[in-house]
């Protein structure tokens, strides 16, 4: 009953904008067509956008595949006329406060909302489907040994194999990666939205990849809502070594580095036993460990790894908000939403994103393949 009451909400306020959005765009409009086409597009859009949602839980995947690719799409288009029409108000606000509002800018702004809307839903479209660019960061280590200057750990996260992203999309992010010969890759969580049985064949490629010291996975919480222990088994049939709460030694010469690995922030909710613990995860750790690197889907467990004396955390699970004006609302969820941040002695590096999550549509936000080196600080 809880769950029907909560869908009742959503459809209710998913009206009332696309009624805000109508009033404020079409009203201004002198001909009755351009209102009545308006009106038909923003019924469309109040259709379509719940189905991006709720279409990969039909039974026919290539039915749910092209209705969520609709969906999706008319989501973004629709987040954006949203943000723009609020902003025309704002405007329009700001000019009746001074004095007046000419009818023809009313008119003119009116006609430039969806266009605006749409060149960026474009542009963004765009940014997301292209393969993500890789970032370049160099992480000063406190100590570091000759030996380990220029450890090089290439990071890809949040990719979202799922509706939208399938295999043509992860075999270009698997070639660059292993373009770049790290000497590890981590894989921090959110790779798939959906099950095994439906993904498999898409997320294949990640078998491809390759390090001279392993490929280590942790889990993001939409592993959790896809089936996190077939995840996990799947991934570690690809070859990936998973860290649940456990770490991984690597040597060069007579020194060690260590990468350790967490469970999502989340996990207990879904699985008790699978509470993220930044402590246990390095249990009996080598006592000549010179550099602790800490994979951990959600930056707010940068607390707790600081804490337990790591130099570096590397996360993702932001998407560095992915669109504006999302970027603004990360902060109040986590502590940092993109690039390299300094917590105490301890770093953390937080990703965009190799994917995408929801509508195919990135802007201002750029999907990253990161190659992190460690350096001497």
């Amino acid at each position: 009953m809880r769950r029907y009451r909560s869908l009742i909400v959503v459809i209710a306020l998913l009206a009332l904008l696309h009624l805000y959005i109508g009033l404020r765009l079409t009203e201004p409009l002198a001909l009755d067509g351009a209102r009545a086409a308006g009106w038909t597009l923003l019924a469309g859009s109040f259709v379509l956008t719940p189905v991006g949602l709720l279409a990969p839980r039909l039974r026919r995947w290539d039915l749910s595949d092209g209705l969520a690719w609709m969906g999706l799409l008319t989501m973004g288009l629709f987040s954006s006329l949203l943000v723009l029409t609020f902003v025309r108000d704002l405007a329009l606000l700001g000019m009746t406060v001074i004095g007046s509002p000419s009818t023809r800018f009313e008119y003119l702004s009116a006609l430039a909302v969806p266009l605006l809307a749409l060149a960026v839903t474009l542009i963004g479209f765009v940014n997301a489907r292209r393969t993500a660019r890789v970032v370049n960061v160099d992480v000063p280590i406190r100590n570091l040994p000759p030996s380990l200057d220029g450890y090089t750990i290439v990071q890809i996260s949040d990719v979202h194999v799922g509706p939208t992203i399938k295999r043509k999309y992860i075999d270009a992010i698997v070639d660059k990666v292993n373009e770049l010969h790290p000497d590890a890759i981590a894989v921090t969580g959110d790779i798939v939205d959906g099950p095994v049985e439906r993904l498999r064949e898409h997320t294949a490629p990640l078998g491809r990849l390759r390090a001279q010291d392993g490929v280590f996975f942790v889990t993001g919480n939409h592993e959790y809502y896809s089936g996190a222990g077939e995840w996990i088994e799947e991934m570690r049939r690809l070859g990936m070594t998973v860290l649940l709460n456990e770490h991984a030694v690597m040597r060069r010469g007579e020194d060690a580095l260590m990468i350790a690995g967490v469970t999502d922030f989340n996990a207990h909710h879904f699985d008790p036993s699978h509470r993220s613990d930044p402590f246990r995860a390095k249990e009996r750790a080598p006592g000549d460990v010179r550099a602790r690197v800490l994979l951990a889907h959600q930056p707010r467990t940068a607390l707790a790894a600081q804490d337990a004396g790591y130099d570096l955390q590397i996360s993702g699970h932001t998407h560095g908000g992915q669109f504006f004006p999302w970027n603004l609302f990360v902060p109040l969820q986590q502590p940092y939403v993109a690039g390299l941040n300094r917590l105490g002695n301890m770093w953390i590096y937080t990703s965009r994103g190799t994917g995408y999550w929801g509508p195919p549509k990135r802007f201002g936000a750029p999907s990253e393949i990161t190659r992190i080196r460690l350096v001497r600080g």
